[in-house]
């Protein structure tokens, strides 16, 4: 299920110089900002709670999930050169499942772990909220990739569409409506981190086994029909 050479190419793909300068700027930012944050008021565990929360998980993460998940098969797709990659003897769900595995990966390395460095920057871990949050945005980089993953299999505007859904549905929307909230990946990541962090320091309104069921549910259902799309990509291009 898992191609070295395929890996290797999507590696490459995402980590150009282009898509690189986006993946190192956001956990950059989040970064300098905690430690300015840290620097002018002290570790504070309602501001580090704010941080991660409110820019993190809510808008780092899934913006590195756009870059990643869409940039893993979109441009391919784009540019013709999936064409290339098809008529190879691969099967297409191993195509699908490495580019999904390469992108969780980035996404991961670049938004999990910086948000556990800004956790330790901000309040030194307290109440486990840099380890909650971290563990939080590693469950949500899984689902992310898959879902833009997807999106860059099924429209040639998946950047767009991403950048739609993170930005709005997933900053503004999950932030404000509470019908929203309960179909937002961020709630479901964040009941998790409620777990895991101390009592009362980080609150979600999914709860933790409805929170996994859908997570797992949306990352098996998105990498199954980018498979099946993918089928449907190599039948027109035989025909």
């Amino acid at each position: 299920m898992y191609h070295p050479t395929v890996a290797r190419l999507t590696y490459r793909a995402l980590l150009g110089r282009r898509r690189a300068a986006i993946l190192f700027a956001l956990p950059a930012l989040l970064l300098i900002i905690s430690a300015v944050i840290r620097v002018m008021t002290g570790a504070d565990d309602e501001t580090a709670t704010t941080v991660l929360g409110g820019f993190a998980l809510a808008t780092m993460v899934p913006l590195i999930g756009v870059v990643a998940g869409t940039g893993a098969i979109g441009p391919e797709i784009d540019d013709g050169s999936v064409v290339y990659l098809l008529a190879k003897p691969i099967k297409r769900p191993t195509i699908i499942f490495t580019k999904l595995i390469v992108a969780i990966g980035v996404t991961v390395a670049f938004s999990a772990v910086p948000t556990l460095l800004a956790g330790y920057i901000l309040n030194g871990n307290s109440q486990q909220i840099a380890v909650a949050y971290a563990a939080a945005a590693a469950v949500a980089s899984i689902a992310y990739s898959a879902v833009f993953l997807l999106l860059g299999t099924v429209t040639r505007h998946a950047v767009v569409a991403g950048l739609v859904y993170a930005l709005v549905w997933e900053s503004l929307f999950g932030n404000l409506i509470p019908g929203a909230r309960t179909l937002s990946v961020q709630q479901w990541s964040l009941a998790l981190a409620q777990k895991i962090a101390a009592e009362g320091a980080i609150s979600s309104d999914v709860g933790l086994p409805l929170a996994l069921v859908l997570l797992i549910g949306v990352t098996v259902a998105a990498t199954w029909f980018a498979g099946r799309k993918l089928r449907t990509l190599t039948l027109a291009g035989e025909e």
